[in-house]
């Protein structure tokens, strides 16, 4: 059967990530794509960990190749999912989380339509900014850039499934675990999950378990 697609997106600064990590150890059945992305590291980030790290020109290459399923300029920046972290593996019937920016699901939606999206809301602008400057990583000119994208990228969330606002972070990771119980629950994905139970069913011969 195949796996689901899931996408989580969100604007600089709202936590995204932390939120992400945070399900992604309640739920080690989910898969997470390592992006790839032109900028440098950040201090603590690890190449292959946070992201795999390339130089412009390489990630040039790559696009010029067909190797993205999905990529963007972001903040002056390229960011890209390679196809060989996701098709191979929806294929063998795994879920796979994409952490990406608005304009990468809406490729990605274009390509799977059945995808779940979510997008992920600061509770204010004022806290958008406090956690921004919180962690240290940007000079204050990148801050501000990042603060000017930050309406742009927010005008985005009618395209999503789904919206979370991180206002209290447990509530954050626990609204988008459910989000990902219940996507696992839909008719279509219930029906190929248990196509010989349904079939026993409607003939009337009952089955030993329900699995």
């Amino acid at each position: 059967m195949r796996g689901t697609l899931f996408i989580v997106a969100a604007p600089s600064g709202a936590g995204k990530s932390s939120i992400v990590n945070a399900v992604l150890a309640r739920d080690p059945s989910i898969r997470l794509s390592i992006s790839f992305t032109s900028r440098p590291p950040r201090p603590g980030e690890r190449d292959g960990e946070h992201y795999h790290f390339v130089s412009a020109a390489q990630f040039q290459a790559m696009i010029e190749a067909g190797e993205f399923f999905e990529y963007a300029l972001v903040h002056g920046d390229w960011k890209g999912t390679a196809r060989q972290s996701v098709e191979p593996a929806l294929a063998a019937g795994y879920d796979v989380l994409l952490e990406i920016d608005w304009q990468g699901a809406r490729q990605v939606r274009a390509k799977v339509p059945d995808a779940v999206s979510v997008f992920i809301l600061p509770p204010s602008r004022a806290a958008l900014e406090e956690r921004m400057r919180r962690r240290g990583q940007d000079s204050e000119d990148v801050i501000q850039r990042r603060l000017a994208a930050a309406r742009e990228e927010m005008s985005h969330y009618a395209e999503f499934d789904y919206v979370i606002v991180n206002e209290v972070f447990d509530t954050a990771v626990q609204e988008m675990c459910c989000i990902f119980a219940a996507s696992r629950l839909r008719r279509e994905v219930q029906a190929a999950r248990h196509a010989a139970l349904l079939a026993a069913l409607l003939d009337g011969d009952e089955p030993r378990q329900f699995a």
